[in-house]
């Protein structure tokens, strides 16, 4: 599909270099894809809720709670676009060896290497403003403090499936870390005083961890064939989708304790858990009945719809009265 650029107002031709950036970010945008930040960001919302509830010890006023929230989504985009970005470079002659990410922007060479680097770069520097003015606007110096650790964490991810099998888990790691930094930015003290964040940071590691196993099923034979680990290239497809399936149900287990540790937890979050149940079940009787074709469902569908059910649920059962 053709990369819509910037029209110039009348009788102002768009500059070449102006046109090329366009371009270079569509194609970055379509690329890694942007659409599936929905799988983490619902739960930083959600934790910014928790940690600054109305009427609780984190409480500042609705004005301040809505400026932090833009800057925890900032630094959401932005840390995603960053991890995105290290997969896409560290990975690119790998991916050019695999017909279903031969295609993929910088191992196509569809985009040069320094065009990454510099959308990384840029990246960068946006999580960090935006962490940074956490300190001059609410007092709270831990975002910027943490900023570089984070962005080291998160960009772990890409190397490891060239030395563990458990590169599911440091994805899954990486997600989790979002609520936790959301409620750090929030408050500081709501990680001491709020258990279900770890519960709900714990949920995320596993069911991250899950879907990421089903979406390794598609490069099984690859990854065996070049030495790259992961547990579809470990064990087979047989108990690589156990495995998911047992990630998936301590993932709920997790859910269930959140809501049992939260008092702002009620029947609309009982609900959510629910019906994630039930959709974690369908992911599997999909992947079970229709194999690599149901993968697309189960991967993204699916568990799309999941982080966006817990966060839109949880943050109404904590802000309804």
């Amino acid at each position: 599909m053709q990369q819509a650029v910037p029209q110039a107002p009348p009788g102002e031709p768009i500059n070449a270099d102006t046109r090329a950036r366009a371009g270079a970010a569509a194609l970055i945008a379509a690329d890694i894809k942007l659409a599936h930040s929905v799988f983490a960001l619902p739960f930083a919302v959600l934790a910014v809720f928790l940690a600054a509830r109305p009427g609780g010890d984190g409480w500042a006023g609705w004005p301040t709670l809505w400026g932090k929230l833009s800057l925890v989504v900032v630094c959401m985009v932005a840390a995603r676009t960053w991890a995105m970005l290290v997969n896409r470079l560290a990975d690119r002659d790998i991916d050019a060896q695999n017909q279903r990410t031969s295609r993929r922007v910088f191992a196509s060479g569809a985009l040069p290497v320094r065009t990454g680097v510099a959308a990384l770069a840029l990246s960068a520097l946006v999580f960090a403003a935006g962490a940074g003015l956490f300190w001059p606007l609410f007092g709270n110096p831990w975002p910027l403090m943490l900023c570089a650790p984070v962005l080291a964490w998160i960009g772990l991810y890409s190397f490891t499936k060239r030395f563990t099998a458990l590169c599911h888990v440091f994805l899954g790691g990486a997600l989790a870390a979002s609520p936790l930094a959301a409620a750090i930015a929030i408050d500081p003290d709501s990680l001491a005083r709020t258990p279900s964040l770890w519960c709900i940071s714990g949920f995320v590691l596993l069911w991250v961890a899950g879907f990421d196993i089903i979406y390794a099923l598609q490069d099984e034979e690859f990854d065996r064939g070049r030495g790259l680990h992961s547990i579809p290239a470990a064990l087979g497809w047989a108990r690589a989708v156990w495995v998911s399936r047992a990630m998936h149900a301590g993932a709920f287990a997790l859910l269930v304790l959140s809501w049992r540790l939260e008092p702002a937890f009620g029947l609309v979050f009982a609900c959510a858990g629910a019906l994630v149940a039930a959709l974690l079940v369908a992911e599997h009787v999909v992947l079970a009945r229709r194999g690599r074709a149901g993968i697309p469902m189960a991967f993204f569908t699916l568990n799309g719809v999941v982080s966006c059910l817990l966060g839109a649920l949880g943050s109404f059962d904590v802000l309804m009265p």
